[in-house]
C-alpha cells in the first residue's frame, strides 16, 4: 500500500529540513515541523480515570500515570507501558503514551505509563532500564492495590520503549521475578545495527523526507546516546542480541514504511526460533511512530493497531 495520502500530503512541509538539529535550532524549520506534526483531527479521549503518582527507584522517584476505566472489573488485566523517543525524548503527554494508555484503559485494562529517565550527557544505560525494571517490580507487587489480575499482567512499549520493555522482561526472567504474561511491542528497535530492508522497500524509504528516516548513522547515534559508546554492548541494551528463551507470548505491531521494521521482523523470527509464541501485524501505509497519531484521524490502521494490542490483553474496543 502507498503511504497514507493524508500523511504524504504534508511531506512538503518538512522536505527541506536536513536534520533533527535544524528542526530545533532554526525557528522556521521548527514551525514547519510543528505544522507537519499537528493533529489531523480533533481527538476526544475516552472517559477514564487518570492518576499521577511517583514510585521509588534506584535512581530516585519515577513518575507514573495510571489509567482506569470506570467500567473496569476489580481484577482487570494490567499493562505497564513505555513511550518511545530514541531514548532521549518523549514524555507522558505524547500521544504514544497518553492516547495509547487511555484507549487501552477504555477497553478494560488498567494501564500504567512510565516516565523513565531519558538518556543525556549525564544519564546513560542502565538508568532508563533500571527505572522500567523498578516500575515492573512495583506493578507486579501492587496487584491488590491497583485491582489488576495477577494472572494477566502485561508489559509493553513503542520503539525505544519496546526495547526497554523487552530488556526489563529479560531481567525479570534472569532474576526469577514475576514474569509478564504477554509482551506488547510497537515497532521495536532491538538490534544494533538494524537489519537492512528489502531492496524495493529501501528504495521507497529513500524518497521520504530526511526527517522521517532512521539511517545507519542515526542508529549509531541512538546507540551512542543510550549506551555512551559503540563497543562492549550489553545484550540488555539491544535485546535482539541476547538469550530470548523463556520470554512470554508476544504481540508486535510494525509500520509498513519504517527503516526500523527489519529489527521487529528479525525479533519475531528469533522469538519463534526459541519457542516463544508471536503474533504480528503490519500497519499498512503507516510510518514509524504511527501510534503518535490519534484515533480520530481518518486512518483506520491506528485504531486497528490499538485493537491488536488490546486483543493481546483479551480485550475488545469499547462500544
Amino acid at each position: 500500500m502507498p503511504i497514507h495520502p493524508l500523511i504524504a500530503a504534508r511531506f512538503s512541509l518538512i522536505s527541506q529540513i536536513s536534520s533533527f538539529e535544524e528542526s530545533v535550532s532554526n525557528p522556521e524549520a521548527a514551525q514547519l515541523k510543528a505544522a507537519y506534526e499537528a493533529p489531523y483531527a480533533l481527538y476526544s479521549p475516552p472517559e477514564v480515570a487518570i492518576e499521577s503518582i511517583s514510585i521509588s527507584g534506584p535512581h530516585g522517584d519515577i513518575p507514573v500515570r495510571m489509567y482506569r476505566s470506570p467500567a473496569a472489573s476489580r481484577e482487570a488485566p494490567g499493562l505497564l507501558w513505555m513511550h518511545g523517543g530514541a531514548f532521549v525524548s518523549g514524555d507522558l503527554n505524547m500521544p504514544e503514551a497518553h492516547v495509547v494508555s487511555a484507549e487501552l484503559a477504555s477497553r478494560g485494562a488498567i494501564v500504567v505509563s512510565v516516565d523513565y529517565r531519558l538518556a543525556s550527557d549525564t544519564v546513560r544505560y542502565p538508568v532508563p532500564l533500571d527505572d522500567v525494571d523498578a516500575a515492573w517490580v512495583w506493578f507486579a507487587e501492587a496487584t491488590g492495590d491497583l485491582g489488576t489480575d495477577p494472572q494477566r499482567l502485561a508489559i509493553g512499549g513503542a520503539s525505544a520503549g519496546a526495547n526497554l520493555a523487552a530488556a526489563a522482561t529479560m531481567r525479570v526472567r534472569d532474576d526469577s521475578g514475576t514474569m509478564p504474561t504477554v509482551m506488547l511491542l510497537a515497532y521495536p528497535v532491538v538490534h544494533f545495527p538494524v537489519p537492512a530492508l528489502p531492496d524495493e522497500l529501501a528504495a521507497e524509504m529513500r524518497q521520504l523526507p530526511r526527517m522521517l528516516r532512521f539511517t545507519a548513522a542515526d542508529i549509531v547515534d541512538i546507540t551512542r546516546w543510550y549506551l555512551g559508546r559503540l563497543t562492549d554492548i550489553p545484550t540488555q541494551t539491544m535485546p535482539g542480541h541476547g538469550n530470548l528463551e523463556g520470554l512470554p507470548p508476544t504481540r508486535m505491531v510494525l509500520s509498513e514504511y519504517d527503516d526500523l521494521r527489519g529489527s521487529g521482523e528479525l525479533f519475531e523470527l528469533q522469538l519463534r526460533e526459541v519457542g516463544v509464541s508471536v503474533e504480528s501485524t503490519v500497519a499498512v501505509g503507516m510510518l514509524h511512530g504511527h501510534l503518535n497519531l490519534n484515533p480520530a484521524a481518518e486512518m483506520p490502521e491506528i485504531e486497528r493497531s490499538l485493537d491488536f494490542l488490546a486483543d493481546g490483553l483479551g480485550l475488545r474496543r469499547a462500544t
